[in-house]
């Protein structure tokens, strides 16, 4: 044993091994529905600290440092990237707040908590204070997915952290900056004379590489095949070279480049978006479980009462405070402040950088620095396990909570989607009804169903669609193309398995058949939105039928041998189309939604007349064919 951790596992084997842990925490996470961020702490604590099978300052040496370093500048990269100010929306007033006011108010609170409650250095309190600002982009996503909060305070919640991403780091660069000048020996004027140089230096990279980078993407002097790989070496190239001038201002050059390529409005942005967000998921759970891993057993036992009275002033004072004094006088509502007041999870991006900072004030002498890994860990899995657990009962009771039922979000108004979604309101399924054609919502508005008039992927709908009330997407417009680019852009939001698309006309001929990464998942066994709106022109109408254990699916075919199965809701409420109706599947309780041909119709509307016009108490015939 002695021998195996005196050689180690190598750099190559170890790198195999994050990458097997981090990727198969972030896995695991999804099918457990639990937050990604608690499976990679456990998968990283277990692979180093409590069975030593990985240790990274043994098996990557110097190596380690400029690893978590690159992979923190391409994090910090994604933050500023992801900064589109013209998406801002409704929350943009509260997001400015919560920003200028917000972040220095809350690195002062964080720092004061830091001291007074952790027993911290106010060198070591003002680095990690400054980090502690950013509330966790990565983690407050799926929990507001999962809580299903009110449009408004979900996305003041969701940009403010992506808004003090980039933020936070800045200001742990800073405060590391001050911090190590004040220890050397230049005088004050040196000191800031080369502290406002360096970051001057820096911004000014970082904003000159991006918008070189944004103007030949633009003007197409990158093939498309080239962009990608040109825009990392970039990147690294940035951080590398500002970071060799000041120590640590390659965080905030590629920050800034990151920012200005985001905001140019390049045709190509989707495209880089969805590779940057691969390349931080990887990225962000390798420096997770390579600082997990580092810890040392020593280091968390250390830990005393005064980690869990850090915990608590951040959760209950720093944070409401730093929320309440912000959005003062605003024009929120109070149950919206005082909802984003009581939710602030922290998440990886705080740790990595916590984790490198700590590790640099370490060796700059400041001792305390060493205590920052362990007491960032802590405060993300304690924050992420009350909100959590919390947020949603939070929001109802607020009453900023849409239904927990899951909704269906319908692309196209016409007769088919129109009684489709009667018929779900019917069982008390949300649906809402888009279509960029002001005529063809002019039936489901007379119906009483909800709709939105414009483009759903376009920028209108991002500030006036509750995108999460609706867990799946049916793009049934009369135009097959458009319904193809709805579900192509929306499927990785919802998920493909939740995006459905009508047939295509000649969608069973090889030379119309498009490829499998375009568009949406087919159902009904090829008949197509014409085929639908003939059969209810001749006079078939939407059934809802409850599947028992006394009424078995295989009684409803035999009493219902023409009925055409369009979906099925599950006893939990999942929404499902029937792609082949031989292969359907329904578990008790489940419903199936159907088409009727007309003379069942009529004989059901004729057996609820009767049930009807019968005097009370009189006994009728046996009850009808649910």
């Amino acid at each position: 044993m002695a021998v195996a951790e005196t050689a180690g596992l190598g750099p190559v084997l170890a790198f195999g091994l994050v990458g097997v842990f981090g990727v198969g925490a972030q896995w695991l996470a999804w099918r457990l529905r639990l937050p990604a961020i608690v499976i990679m702490l456990a998968a990283g604590l277990i692979a180093g600290p409590a069975t030593g099978l990985l240790n990274p300052s043994r098996d990557f040496g110097d190596l380690l440092s400029p690893l978590v370093a690159l992979a923190v500048a391409v994090i910090l990269f994604e933050g500023g990237f992801t900064l589109d100010l013209h998406r801002l929306g409704d929350a943009k007033s509260g997001v400015k707040r919560l920003v200028f006011i917000g972040a220095p108010l809350g690195w002062l609170l964080s720092a004061l908590a830091l001291v007074y409650g952790a027993g911290l250095s106010w060198e070591s309190a003002a680095v990690f204070g400054g980090i502690m600002v950013v509330t966790g982009p990565t983690v407050i996503a799926p929990l507001l997915r999962t809580a299903k909060l009110a449009r408004r305070p979900a996305r003041l919640l969701q940009w403010e952290a992506i808004v003090n991403d980039p933020i936070g780091a800045l200001a742990a660069v800073l405060a590391f900056e001050v911090v190590v000048t004040a220890r050397s020996n230049l005088s004050m004027g040196e000191a800031i004379t080369h502290l406002a140089l360096g970051i001057v230096f820096a911004a000014l990279i970082g904003g000159a590489v991006g918008f070189f980078i944004a103007r030949a993407f633009a003007r197409g002097w990158v093939p498309e095949f080239m962009k990608v790989p040109v825009l990392f070496a970039a990147l690294l190239v940035t951080f590398g070279v500002t970071d060799s001038v000041l120590h640590e201002s390659g965080l905030l050059a590629v920050t800034v480049m990151g920012l200005v390529i985001g905001n140019a409005d390049l045709p190509s942005y989707e495209e880089l978006r969805r590779f940057k967000e691969h390349a931080t998921v990887l990225l962000v759970s390798g420096v997770f479980i390579l600082l997990a891993a580092n810890i040392q057993i020593d280091q968390l036992m250390a830990l005393d009462w005064h980690a869990a009275l850090f915990v608590a002033l951040v959760v209950l004072v720093a944070r409401p405070a730093t929320v309440l004094i912000s959005l003062a006088g605003s024009d929120l509502p109070r149950n919206e402040r005082m909802l984003i007041a009581l939710t602030g999870p922290r998440g990886v991006v705080l740790v990595a950088v916590a984790g490198l900072f700590g590790q640099r004030l370490a060796e700059a002498g400041i001792t305390d620095g060493a205590r920052i890994g362990p007491l960032a860990f802590v405060l993300v899995v304690a924050t992420v396990l009350v909100h959590g657990f919390t947020l949603a009962p939070l929001a109802r009771r607020l009453g900023l909570a849409n239904t927990d039922r899951p909704g269906l979000l319908i692309a196209g108004g016409s007769r088919f989607t129109t009684q489709l979604a009667e018929a779900l309101m019917k069982a008390e399924v949300p649906v809402l009804i888009t279509d960029p054609n002001h005529a063809h919502l002019i039936r489901p508005r007379a119906s009483g169903i909800k709709t939105f008039y414009g483009d759903i992927i376009g920028e209108a709908a991002e500030d006036k669609v509750e995108l999460m009330s609706y867990s799946t997407l049916l793009a049934a417009t009369d135009n097959d193309a458009y319904n193809s680019l709805i579900a192509t852009d929306l499927g990785p939001e919802l998920g493909r398995d939740k995006v459905w698309q009508v047939p295509r006309v000649k969608d069973d001929r090889e030379r119309h058949a498009l490829p499998t990464q375009i568009g949406g998942r087919r159902f009904g066994e090829g008949r197509t939105l014409e085929g639908y709106e003939t059969l209810l022109a001749e006079g078939w109408r939407f059934r809802i039928t409850r599947i028992t254990e006394e009424y078995k699916l295989s009684d409803w075919r035999e009493k219902r041998p023409r009925a055409v199965p369009v979906m099925v809701l599950s006893p939990k409420g999942e929404l499902r189309f029937v792609v082949d109706a031989k292969a359907m599947k329904v578990d008790p309780g489940g419903r199936i939604v159907s088409l009727l041909p007309p003379e069942v119709s009529e004989e059901e509307t004729a057996a609820r007349s009767k049930r009807a016009e019968r005097p009370s108490g009189q006994p009728g015939p046996a009850a009808p064919i649910p």
